[in-house]
């Protein structure tokens, strides 16, 4: 990959003396804008690349007085002052070319020294989607591998920390919130047309897949056993009762409405009266006589009415007949729609409450399984065992998106502004690599000079 050759030194020299004409003026150095590839360079990257600024400055002063004092070592010398000159000169002489070697080693990593097209120069530049490869590479092999999953999965102990950490009541309550939020915002996000949708038609289809006559059967079956039905019989004869003595005239008035036209009226009176009493006789018999044959009469037919819902056929279709022209009306799908409605309401309600039952019982229930994890070897291996096997899986089955990830990602970085950024954040460390050198530099030169002394060379 081609880059534009770095302008060097003097460019930054001239931001140094622009920032610094800015700050006399008082004014605030301009944002530095949004980089190519993702990068910005905020406040704190600016702060580290006047750090970097500063101590190639300190290096490069330093390098400027090791060749000073070469340069007046060397003069002493050749003026006769005496052996301690040579020391000093081979010392610093040693010294720039070390500071020069290492200059050219810290530069080369960022851009071409000078500008020159020095081969392997600009590594990072050139190198990017190179260093993208190997980095995505090294992740994959080295993190992203079942073995190192279950290696360092078995070395955390996570099911004995989580229940440690579980059984604590300030942690239960802050998962529980924690869950309560995640519930409110799911519910949110959701559309209540769309879920009502949904559950209606669920429902419905649920519904006419399932035959409910037999369970209806078997349920009547066992209410008459039990004698359930009695108290809705005497339900209905209390109702019927009240109702007649409420409503006598027009049980006459409807008994004297069915008579034939050619019977006086005082008799079709007298009949509706007779009827009318007789009615109310019976009614009132059944309700207060628990043995009366009528309820017996009830009780048989519930109970022929329960068998042939289990058995016979035709009973059965009539029912299903039944359920499915009930299902098909509107109301009975507005009722089924607005079921999400009612469950939505009362499910925000009690993630809200603190004191909710829900929120309660939540509650307890995670301090309980804490408490289980903390103690119980068997549930924390299984739990490890399920965490385990979820890791593997993922690693082992997304690891090349994730490395991809990564090297789409740094292929997709500017190739200047990624310089730039390294170079902000490690620069100044490599900076030091060429002070050590022009310090090592000029010890080694001294021992290498005064051991050529020594032996006489």
């Amino acid at each position: 990959m081609q880059t534009k050759p770095a302008t060097g030194g003097r460019q930054e020299h001239v931001e140094d003396v622009d920032n610094r004409e800015r700050a006399r003026a008082g004014v605030a150095a301009p944002a530095a804008p949004p980089a190519r590839g993702g990068f910005v360079f905020n406040a704190a990257d600016e702060e580290r690349q006047r750090g970097v600024r500063r101590m190639k400055a300190t290096a490069t002063g330093l390098l400027i007085l090791v060749a000073l004092v070469y340069v007046l070592a060397t003069w002493a010398e050749h003026r006769g002052a005496g052996a301690w000159a040579g020391y000093v000169a081979a010392a610093a002489e040693a010294g720039m070319v070390g500071a020069l070697a290492d200059w050219f080693a810290v530069t080369a990593l960022f851009r071409r020294p000078l500008g020159l097209p020095i081969p392997h120069t600009a590594i990072i530049p050139t190198k990017k989607d190179q260093l993208g490869v190997s980095l995505g590479e090294f992740v994959g092999e080295n993190f992203l591998s079942a073995e190192v999953v279950r290696a360092r999965l078995g070395a955390l102990g996570i099911g004995g920390r989580l229940g440690s950490w579980l059984a604590e009541p300030a942690h239960a309550d802050r998962v529980t919130a924690e869950l309560a939020t995640a519930l409110r915002g799911a519910l949110t996000v959701l559309r209540d047309a769309d879920v009502q949708a949904v559950v209606g038609e669920a429902i419905t289809r649920r519904a006419e897949s399932a035959e409910i006559a037999p369970g209806i059967g078997k349920m009547l079956e066992r209410v008459v056993a039990d004698g359930g039905h009695h108290r809705g019989v005497d339900l209905i004869c209390v109702k019927a009762h009240d109702w007649l003595v409420l409503h006598g005239d027009s049980v006459m008035d409807a008994v004297q409405g069915g008579a034939p036209g050619w019977t006086p009226r005082f008799v079709d009176r007298k009949i509706g009266d007779r009827v009318y009493k007789e009615l109310l006789r019976f009614v009132t018999e059944i309700r207060d006589m628990p043995e009366h044959p009528a309820r017996g009469a009830v009780d048989r037919f519930l109970k022929d009415f329960a068998v042939d819902l289990q058995s016979d056929t035709d009973t059965r279709a009539r029912v299903e007949r039944l359920k499915n022209d009930v299902l098909s009306r509107g109301e009975v799908q507005d009722v089924i729609a607005s079921a999400w409605t009612a469950i939505r309401s009362m499910i925000l309600s009690a993630a809200e409450d603190e004191q909710s039952e829900l929120r309660l019982r939540v509650r307890s229930s995670l301090m309980s399984l804490g408490a289980r994890l903390a103690t119980d070897g068997r549930l924390q291996a299984k739990l490890e065992g399920w965490i385990e096997g979820v890791l593997v899986y993922v690693v082992t089955t997304y690891r090349t998106e994730v490395t991809s990830l990564i090297t789409d990602t740094v292929a997709g970085w500017d190739a200047e502004h990624t310089s730039r950024k390294i170079e902000a954040h490690i620069g100044r460390d490599l900076q030091f690599i060429r002070i050590n050198g022009t310090v090592v530099g000029a010890l080694a030169g001294l021992l290498i000079y005064s051991a050529s002394k020594a032996f006489g060379a």
